[in-house]
This record gives C-alpha cells, sequence and structure tokens, in this order.
C-alpha cells in the first residue's frame, strides 16, 4: 500500500479533513498535500508515524486468535441453549422492545442519524413527535421498527429470504421518505467515503437472485455465511438509498434462522464495521468481519438473556 493510499485510508476511517490529518500528525497541510500528490516522500521517522497511525485505524495490530476463536465457541454454545430464539423474542414483550429500540437505533445512527436513544424510544413506543429534530430521522425511526416487526413475523412463517421479502422491507423502510421505496436504482451509484465498486444497475436483479440462489446452496456456518452475504449485497448495492439497513435487516434474518439472536451493531463501532466489511470487498478478506459479527451477536445475547 502507498503512503498516498494509507493517507486517505486514515482519512476515511477516522473522518478527518486533510488539515485535521495533517495537524494530526504534526505537518503542514503543504506538505501532506505534497506527499497525497506523490510530489514528495516522507522521511523516515514520519513513515513510522504514518505507519502507527494505519495500524491504529485499520485494526491490523496482531490480536490473540483465542479471543475470536473462544467468542465463536461461546456464540454455538448459547444457540444450544436456546431452543427458539424467535419464539423468545415475540413471546417477551420486554426483550422484543429492547431489540426494536437497540437495533433500529444503532442501525439508523451508523447511517447519520442524529436522534438519541432515549429519542428514537419516545418515537417507537409513544408515537412522539419530536419538534426539534429532523422529521424524515424520525420517519426513518418508526419505519425501521415496522419493517423489524414484518421480518419477525415473516420469519416465523418458515417462509425462506428471498427476492420479494428484500423489496417489501425496502418498500417499508423508505414509505413516505422516498417515491423509489420498494424498487431497485436505475441509475449508477457509489459508496461515499469507499473505494469498492457498485454493480450495473442493468445487472442488479439478476445479481440479487445469484445471490439469494448461492445463500440456500451454502454450506458454510451460519456466521460465515452472513459475512459473505452482506459484503456481497452491500457491494451490489441494490438500492438508491438504505443499502446498509436493508442488509443488516437481512443479516437478523439470517441468523434468526438460524436459532441466534439478531447482530446488535454498536454505532459508536461504526468505523471497525465500515473497515471490516470493505476489507471483506476489496481483499476477499472475511475473518475480520466474522469475527465483527460474532461480537455483535453476542451483543444480541444481552438483549434475550436480559443483561441489559
Amino acid at each position: 500500500m502507498t503512503v498516498k493510499e494509507k493517507l486517505q485510508f486514515i482519512q476515511q476511517l477516522a473522518g478527518l479533513t486533510q488539515t485535521e490529518l495533517a495537524s494530526r500528525l504534526s505537518v503542514t497541510f503543504a506538505a501532506l498535500n505534497r506527499w497525497i500528490n506523490f510530489k514528495s516522500i516522507p522521511r523516515k521517522k514520519m513513515l513510522q508515524k504514518i505507519d502507527k497511525l494505519y495500524l491504529e485505524y485499520s485494526g491490523e495490530k496482531k490480536i490473540p486468535q483465542s479471543v475470536p476463536d473462544a467468542k465463536r465457541e461461546l456464540i454455538f454454545r448459547k444457540q444450544k441453549l436456546h431452543n427458539n430464539a424467535l419464539k423468545e423474542i415475540l413471546d417477551n414483550p420486554d426483550i422484543l422492545d429492547q431489540f426494536l429500540l437497540s437495533l433500529t437505533y444503532h442501525s439508523n445512527g451508523i447511517e447519520g442519524s442524529s436522534l438519541t436513544q432515549n429519542e428514537t424510544a419516545a418515537i417507537l413506543f409513544r408515537n412522539a413527535a419530536l419538534p426539534n429534530k429532523n422529521l424524515v430521522e424520525q420517519l426513518e425511526a418508526k419505519n425501521h421498527e415496522t419493517a423489524l416487526r414484518y421480518l419477525f413475523n415473516y420469519l416465523t412463517t418458515k417462509k425462506p429470504i428471498n427476492e420479494m421479502l428484500i423489496l417489501k422491507l425496502h418498500g417499508i423502510l423508505l414509505n413516505a421518505i422516498r417515491a423509489d421505496a420498494g424498487n431497485y436504482r436505475n441509475h449508477p451509484v457509489r459508496i461515499t467515503g469507499a473505494y469498492v465498486p457498485t454493480a450495473n444497475h442493468l445487472k442488479i436483479p439478476n445479481l440479487i437472485k445469484e445471490l439469494i440462489r448461492d445463500l440456500h446452496h451454502s454450506k458454510q456456518n451460519v456466521v460465515a455465511k452472513s459475512a459473505l452475504f452482506h459484503s456481497c449485497f452491500e457491494q451490489i448495492h441494490p438500492f438508491a438509498d438504505g443499502n446498509g439497513r436493508i442488509g443488516r435487516l437481512l443479516m437478523h434474518a439470517m441468523l434468526l434462522n438460524a436459532n441466534l439472536p439478531p447482530a446488535v451493531i454498536l454505532q459508536k463501532n461504526r468505523r471497525f464495521y465500515n473497515l471490516y466489511l470493505n476489507k471483506a470487498q476489496m481483499k476477499e478478506d472475511f475473518g475480520g468481519l466474522e469475527d465483527f459479527i460474532v461480537a455483535a451477536i453476542l451483543e444480541g445475547y444481552k438483549i434475550l438473556e436480559r443483561m441489559l
């Protein structure tokens, strides 16, 4: 990886402007700009500083293998202790409400919603209208809750994940927000802040059908299967908006079908989530994303076992 690529990677993950990144490295904006444009090369000590910062933000520091292995063992052990995770959720209103709140708050927060958890709770459970908050964000919260309820009920019917479900969830999620709710995009798009190429919009229907077919024929364990499906779905980027939230809803469906709780991806971990997703898409390195999903499943168990 070149110095330019490392600097851009740090900037993207840290959410820094070029001026802020220069300040973080204790150099002038002009010096940083010269490095990015290949007009000069940093000195050895600065290269070491850039490498250290890159490792900090990339998560590529050595992690003892026993840690993710222990977490994987834990979720599969817990899986055997719960006869029917979905039924537990639906039969216990307090657990259901906590999942509705946590999944909605964090999933929308990952996409930039400014609503706090308390504000989200007021919208979901008291039908509150918050005059000082963006109306679209409030609709997004209510729609996400509705989509989750629809998904949970759909899964009780034992129907498979299919294209109709994906389009239905998108229609619910973007209802009264976008005119194209429930429809694939009909134009090119790029993922903001990423270098991942998305699919040609003309190929989306066939790509989604292929992805679903591969899902149902896969012999991988559910964590590996979820990581691969999520990575591919987000790279196809089938919708003009809502791809991340729909992708996470489908991940919840896959886990619940395997008797695991939904994966609660905390918005404070957004940087690492995007990092591992990017590595899966660009390098076909799924290890980090799988371990990240395992950690998110354990967050789900905290709710299922009333530890929150």
